[in-house]
């Protein structure tokens, strides 16, 4: 399913299918503590994409209302977050097949945040060999930050290691530049407003 908190500017594709216990989920929610902290004011939405009906429709041309109302918020977005899970060295079988239908002609110049979760940091190049040139194909201004964490990195009750909680921040500030609410700053300035 998908749920708004306000008019989507971000689109966020949480690959997920556990969205009450996913450390995917806990670390896109404290990204967007820094977007709003940061001055981002776009809205975002969360597209639950394990969730989404009749997500099987082998094209386009196949899908439901639901699904193509969340392929339509995907290629209109002006951000879009992709936040997935690691299963076997890779993003989910579902992401993709989303992804897929996506057309490729709606995300050139699209900015895109990457963010992955595992079950150790032996995934944590996932991000760098699968998310980025999945989206380097799509001709999209990937940003460059991306962010792995795993359970320990982010708690159950929200808390976040010190070094993850500064890779999000810089995230969000990427986040927050590419929608045009903030200057660039250099890496020690980042460090230094936080």
């Amino acid at each position: 399913m998908a749920h708004a908190s306000s008019a989507p500017g971000i689109v966020v594709l949480s690959a997920s299918p556990n969205v009450a216990t996913s450390t995917t989920r806990r670390a896109v929610s404290r990204l967007f503590d820094h977007v709003a902290a940061q001055g981002g004011g776009a809205g975002h939405r969360i597209i639950d994409v394990p969730l989404l009906p009749g997500l099987a429709a082998p094209d386009r041309a196949s899908a439901g209302p639901e699904l193509e109302a969340a392929l339509r918020a995907t290629e209109t977005a002006s951000l879009i977050l992709a936040a997935t899970p690691v299963y076997k060295g890779s993003y989910p079988g579902l992401f993709k097949h989303f992804i897929d239908l996506v057309d490729y002609r709606a995300l050139v110049g699209v900015p895109v945040g990457l963010l992955a979760s595992g079950g150790s940091d032996r995934h944590a190049l996932v991000i760098e060999h699968q998310l980025r040139p999945l989206f380097s194909f799509f001709q999209a201004q990937v940003l460059a930050t991306g962010v792995f964490v795993t359970s320990r990195h982010v708690e159950a009750d929200g808390r976040v290691e010190a070094e993850i909680d500064e890779r999000l921040r810089r995230l969000a500030h990427e986040i927050v530049v590419a929608l045009g609410y903030a200057p660039a700053l250099t890496a020690h300035r980042v460090r230094d407003a936080a």
